[in-house]
């Protein structure tokens, strides 16, 4: 397993990336790496980005004295090899960075315990964006470390709350959030299923929920209140607690709304419900009214989902696994051209940053060569002459010419790349969706057929004896 925790660094950078690189932690720098940056000179990298960077670009609330990221990943004693170590820190620092940020990483072996140091620059190469640091980021960090743990065949650590929240207040968000995700979901349903304000108080009683407030008169509570089966505190119908669709009023306004709305758009409505499952939940077995309520709640789904099937020209089971098949070789080779896009655009933003270092830095290195006091000049623009040695020689490693390229083609060619990316995941956001949908409705009709049929022989006859 691997752990993660990643800090600010707002001074002193060329001695952090000094420290990491220490040959005695690396088996004599062995296991160093970098991307657009070498290590010797990663610190004057980094502040010719963030020279570049405005007010604008740190985020709102962002710390502007960070210069660079210090990110430790540490991994369990004897689990992991010093190579693959190193390995999984440098798929880490390329799917969390995607090729934008510069960065330095080292693997030090000198511990009981496999550890990399990955540093990176605050800001990106491409728009001198700041990096955001904050709890999301973190947690994105952590799932992206666990899941190249998985792909290692590595275990995988539990929430300790060593950074962010502590792992019981994350737990108890967690449950805070599903909870209220459930009563909307139940209050929606129940709004679907009334034809009044008081058949959704009825219904949503039925389902097990106490009430409070929920008088519509001015002289009543502001605030309708809802507590589940089991739980201990109400959750406020407010704009704050559940959103401003929750709200009393609102849930009248919507109920009454059905009322006046057109048949044609009640017909065209897509999203469809879940079967309820009333034979296992005591709550159903006990109550015959909510039972009575989940058994018509069932017929109208099962017919909403056959007649979404239909729609869609499937007519059998077979034919809803080949359309599920379809969408996810769909999905399978957007990923695989996302992949590939990747690693051009990673390529590709180092040659950029390397090419403006040159284009900037290239005066200063005339007017060096052609001073009469070199000595006095490197000492005063030393590293902008530094800056554009590494960049004319990492251009020339890749076969290019630096006196004859084009800058802006070079960034002209990455925003189309990056367009073709963006069009690529919401290809894949679309068959997700569309997977999502035709497994629901799979769920739903077995579910409701209590089989796996191999055909919809008994959905037709179903739908028949609903009047389609």
């Amino acid at each position: 397993m691997a752990i993660t925790k990643i800090h600010g660094i707002k001074a002193t950078v060329n001695k952090a990336i000094e420290y990491i690189c220490n040959p005695d932690k690396t088996d004599e720098k062995l296991f160093i790496s970098s991307f657009a940056c070498a290590s010797e000179t990663a610190a004057l990298d980094f502040k010719y980005t963030l020279d570049h960077t405005s007010e604008h670009d740190f985020p709102k609330g962002q710390d502007r004295a960070n210069k660079a990221f210090h990110l430790i990943q540490a991994f369990s004693p004897d689990e992991v090899t010093f190579e693959e170590a190193h390995t999984i820190g440098k798929e880490l620092a390329d799917r969390l960075l995607k090729g934008k940020y510069s960065y330095v990483l080292t693997t030090h072996i000198d511990k009981g315990h496999v550890h990399n140091h990955l540093i990176f620059c605050a800001a990106d190469n491409i728009n001198h964006n700041h990096y955001h640091d904050c709890k999301q980021s973190y947690y994105e960090i952590r799932k992206l470390s666990d899941q190249l743990c998985r792909e290692h065949h590595l275990s995988i650590v539990e929430p300790d709350g060593k950074r962010g929240m502590k792992y019981n207040e994350w737990q108890a968000d967690k449950d805070d959030t599903s909870r209220k995700k459930q009563l909307r979901k139940d209050i929606n349903q129940s709004i679907k299923a009334a034809s009044t304000y008081d058949d959704f108080l009825a219904l949503m009683k039925a389902k097990g929920y106490e009430i409070k407030g929920e008088s519509l008169d001015e002289s009543g509570s502001k605030y309708i209140s809802f507590r589940p089966l089991g739980r201990e505190r109400f959750v406020r119908g407010s704009m704050k607690s559940l959103g401003k669709n929750f709200t009393k009023e609102r849930i009248n306004e919507r109920i009454e709304n059905k009322k006046t709305r057109p048949a044609t758009l009640l017909k065209s409505e897509k999203n469809l419900q879940t079967i309820i499952d009333a034979s296992s939940d005591p709550k159903f077995t006990e109550n015959a009214g909510l039972k009575k309520w989940a058994t018509k709640e069932n017929l109208k789904i099962a017919a909403a989902t056959f007649r979404q099937m239909t729609d869609k020209g499937i007519h059998n089971f077979t034919e809803l696994d080949e359309k599920i098949s379809f969408f996810q070789e769909e999905i399978k080779s957007a990923n695989d051209s996302i992949v590939t896009l990747e690693h051009e655009m990673q390529e590709l933003a180092e040659t950029i940053k390397y090419a403006e270092q040159y284009r900037e830095n290239k005066s200063y290195n005339e007017r060096y060569e052609k001073s009469k006091d070199q000595d006095r000049y490197l000492r005063k623009y030393e590293s902008k002459i530094i800056l554009f040695g590494g960049a004319e020689r990492m251009l020339q490693r890749k076969g290019i010419d630096p006196a004859h390229m084009g800058l802006e083609k070079l960034k002209s060619h990455y925003a189309e790349l990056q367009e073709k990316k963006q069009t690529l995941s919401s290809r894949c956001k679309t068959s997700q969706t569309e997977i999502k949908e035709l497994e629901l409705m799979r769920q739903n009709m077995e579910q409701y057929l209590d089989i796996a049929p191999k055909n919809l022989e008994k959905i037709q006859d179903t739908n028949h004896s609903l009047g389609r």
